[in-house]
């Protein structure tokens, strides 16, 4: 069959760009991997850290520098973490 004697040949134009989407999609999460390379547990490791380091703050009551970030997410009812930052 000759798919250029069809009736409808206007929808290539839409599969084109489709195909240059899914391209450039592809494109973009091999430049991710390049990026991280071998540090698969990328996320993994950067959670844990912000996770230790929360839990450091925690342990001095929010009053070592860099915690200062946390204070407007405490002394709630929801984060169950009451502290007097008055100190």
């Amino acid at each position: 069959m000759n798919f250029l004697c069809m009736k409808d040949p206007h929808n290539h134009r839409q599969v084109g760009y489709a195909m240059i989407a899914v391209a450039g999609g592809l494109a973009a999460i091999g430049l991710i991997a390049l990026f991280i390379g071998g540090d698969v547990l990328y996320g993994d490791n950067l959670q844990r850290s912000h996770t230790a380091f929360f839990n450091e703050c925690k342990e001095n009551d929010f009053q070592i520098e860099g915690c200062e970030k946390y204070h407007s997410r405490i002394n709630s009812e929801i984060s169950g973490i009451y502290v007097d930052l008055e100190k």
